[in-house]
């Protein structure tokens, strides 16, 4: 049985670390594909990760409604990484080979999944970052526009528009590899 993010939270400050090792692995790939669509950087997004995650543990008691637990550490998280940009002189590309879609058993991208990776690595640094935050990460369902408006710092019509754009530039990248979307 999956426990909710409510259950896990409350666990967590009655003492249960475990629970938040739970917590953690639900939401990793989802926080490094945030802070890798802001940095432009594998490694720069796993200190941003781990930054993240501290925060997010020291500030646990103030979270009011524990079922939002997700939304409310991607914030942290996109918090972070906005800072650590602030701090970086020269921005660097993202690595290609920076996965962060769902892994198959073995841990491995099969190859629809990583031919849909790297179409979504080609494109433009804002479509890339709502369409990563709408559909990678979360192993049990993608976001909501509104979450990932929340979570970008971006009204819910821009974000519509841009993941519009997004699906079509994929279509478009898919189609000449002869790969379905």
């Amino acid at each position: 049985m999956v426990r909710s993010d409510a259950d896990l939270v409350n666990a967590v400050l009655a003492g249960d670390k475990a629970a938040f090792e739970t917590l953690v692995k639900r939401y990793e790939l989802s926080v490094r594909a945030l802070a890798a669509g802001i940095l432009g950087d594998k490694h720069l997004a796993s200190d941003v990760a781990q930054e993240a995650f501290v925060r997010a543990y020291e500030k646990l008691s103030s979270l009011r409604d524990k079922a939002v637990f997700g939304p409310w550490l991607l914030k942290i998280a996109r918090r972070c990484a906005l800072d650590m940009a602030g701090r970086i002189v020269k921005e660097q590309p993202l690595d290609t080979n920076f996965c962060v879609a769902a892994r198959s058993g073995n841990g491995q991208l099969d190859s629809r999944k990583q031919q849909l990776l790297e179409a979504v690595l080609q494109l433009p640094k804002s479509e890339k970052q709502v369409v990563m935050l709408r559909y990678f990460g979360d192993r049990f369902a993608s976001r909501s526009v509104k979450d990932v408006a929340d979570i970008a710092g971006r009204n819910v019509s821009t974000v519509t528009k841009q993941l519009s754009r997004a699906r079509r530039r994929l279509r478009n990248i898919l189609s000449r590899s002869e790969v379905e979307l």
